[in-house]
């Protein structure tokens, strides 16, 4: 099992950057794929990065494509997103979550482990 804690959400306006952090604690981090997922109210969660457990390969939906690097540390524990040139659209609470396989899943339903989400809300 394995407990995430994000951080790093706040305002920001059109244009700006936001670094979101990730720490897990438990399970050893790198037996985990891990993803970004965000849900603004209203919409289903959607998939806004996946990294695989070496950290080697990476997904991004074409909403963030060249906006968005997903990145991890291993020996850290930690996940982190970095999200330049934000838009008022990329406003929703972000979510890290560990998935318990080998596969870099981009469905919600596939992850085992939540964190509690953080604010993003980015002013135009």
């Amino acid at each position: 099992q394995v407990q995430l804690v994000e951080s790093g959400g706040g305002l920001v306006q059109a244009g700006g950057s936001l670094r979101l952090s990730c720490a897990a604690s438990g399970r050893t981090f790198s037996t985990y794929v891990m993803g970004w997922f965000r849900q603004a109210p209203g919409k289903e969660r959607e998939c806004v990065a996946v990294i695989s457990r070496s950290g080697g390969y990476t997904y991004y939906p074409d909403s963030v494509k060249g906006r968005f690097t997903i990145s991890r540390d291993n020996a850290k524990n930690t996940l982190y997103l970095q999200m330049n040139s934000l838009k008022p659209e990329d406003t929703a609470v972000y979510y890290c979550a560990a998935d318990n396989s080998y596969v870099t899943h981009t469905r919600p339903e596939d992850y085992d482990y939540w964190g509690q989400g953080t604010q993003v809300t980015v002013s135009s």
